[in-house]
């Protein structure tokens, strides 16, 4: 028979790319105190954020889910969080004017703080220590005592979580993401950039269209207008932290895991039978499953049917990471697939972490033209297959960093050191984010045109 689930059903079974605790009453102590916490977020938010991509699922809206590859409690800062979210408002913004079509914003922020390695340990002149896996489990200097995982690190990641989510609440419905403001959300250190030379050509347009509804009395300070719906994200990888914050709902009677609007698990971890996919299966949230060239299609089949067994729209985002050499090999098998078992999905690019190289200087980037070329070729595979790409999936920041090479900013491997701030893996800048916005609103527009097309013809 089956087992039951339970928040904590996943402890029975089999995992990996967690941490051991060597003070297991300390951990259990911060459980039980996490355990009493307010919930971060709400059930009928994850709620109204998966009747959103159900529309997505469905070809009427798209997706944007960008942001810190692992948040760090050493950059956490007000200001921080305000330019990653009004670069996802200018993408979104951008992406709607041209494609006239909504986006879903969801941020990789306010609980991405655990990262998966690809080895247990880190070596460095010889001496060997546990990895570093994130803030929330241990430090990033390479000492033994900053490496030892420590269970209240996660408390630590609860209280900036909820911080975070109260500044991006206020940005959205306080009048920060007004867009009778479209104009006052430029960086100044984008300024020269050729991009945020097409964003204040779009800008004025907007403001043109907004002066044209208000003098034929149409009331342009609508709700629509005056804030936005924005949503967070991270992968449930920490899975004590995530069982802590799961709570029953009392409107629905359903599980959801209050940390997060939507939980995403990752290459490493989507494994039937073990605990990851176990945990995922019980909760109501919108789950992401990231899906990598090596993905076996008959487990990949076996497992939607574990997290979305009545194939709910809008359950499941598939997180496609393929790399741009890759992509138009590997993803054409994987869409014939999917839309043969008739799963309903959301189709989402993700054009980081395939495209990861090591420099000559000894820096991680991606170069930012192959990161547009495998956005380029996921939206051309999809028309060829005739389905609907629907979302892009991206690390960035609202920093001024130089840790992606390439972009209108032409940063080279040289200039790599000049601001490498990440924690892990490197992002793409306000500008090289802008650029791409503009890149993917093109696509898009060209995506609805063709189903208008099509429509028309069956009509």
């Amino acid at each position: 028979m089956t087992q039951k689930w339970t928040p904590g059903s996943w402890r029975t079974k089999p995992i990996r790319q967690v941490p051991h605790y060597p003070d297991q009453a300390e951990l259990a102590r911060v459980e039980a105190k996490l355990g009493v916490c307010p919930p971060l977020v709400f059930a009928g938010e994850a709620r109204r954020l998966m009747s959103q991509l159900g529309d997505v699922a469905e070809g009427r809206a798209f997706l944007l889910q960008g942001g810190d590859c692992a948040e760090s409690f050493d950059e956490f800062h007000a200001d921080n969080i305000r330019d990653t979210f009004r670069v996802l408002l200018q993408m979104s913004v951008a992406m709607t004017f041209a494609a006239a079509c909504p986006v879903i914003k969801v941020g990789r922020m306010a609980g991405q703080f655990a990262k998966p390695r690809t080895t247990d340990i880190e070596t460095v002149d010889g001496v060997e220590l546990p990895s570093y896996r994130g803030d929330i489990i241990n430090g990033l200097e390479f000492s033994a005592q900053s490496r030892i995982p420590d269970p209240k690190r996660m408390l630590r990641a609860y209280s900036q979580s909820a911080s975070t989510l109260n500044l991006l609440r206020a940005f959205a419905q306080g009048g920060y993401a007004n867009l009778h403001k479209v104009h006052q959300w430029n960086l100044e250190f984008v300024k020269n950039n050729p991009a945020a030379e097409r964003y204040t050509d779009m800008a004025n347009r907007i403001d043109e269209a907004l002066r044209f509804m208000r003098a034929c009395g149409v009331d342009a300070d609508t709700r629509e207008l005056s804030g936005t719906d924005f949503y967070t994200s991270h992968e449930a990888l920490l899975l004590w932290y995530e069982q802590a914050l799961t709570r029953v709902d009392s409107t629905s009677g359903r599980w959801y895991d209050t940390s997060g609007h939507m939980l995403w698990v990752g290459d490493r971890t989507r494994i039937l039978g073990e605990a990851h996919i176990e945990f995922l299966s019980g909760i109501a949230n919108p789950i992401g499953v990231k899906v990598g060239p090596t993905t076996n299609l008959d487990e990949l089949i076996r497992i939607l049917d574990r997290l979305n067994p009545k194939n709910e729209p809008g359950r499941i985002t598939l997180i496609c990471r393929m790399g741009a050499d890759l992509l138009e090999e590997k993803l054409p098998p994987v869409i014939r697939r999917i839309t043969r078992e008739g799963a309903a999905v959301v189709w989402s690019s993700d054009p980081m972490h395939g495209n990861t190289i090591k420099t000559s200087t000894g820096f991680k980037t991606r170069p930012f033209e192959r990161v547009l070329a495998e956005i380029r070729r996921f939206f051309r595979v999809h028309r060829a297959e005739g389905s609907y790409a629907g979302g892009i999936h991206f690390e960035m920041t609202g920093q001024n960093v130089t840790e992606c090479t390439g972009g209108a900013e032409a940063i080279t491997d040289d200039k790599l050191a000049d601001r490498y701030r990440t924690f892990c893996d490197p992002r793409l800048n306000a500008g090289q984010s802008l650029e791409l916005a503009f890149l993917i609103a093109e696509s898009l527009k060209e995506e609805r045109q063709a189903l208008a097309r099509k429509e028309a013809a069956l009509a």
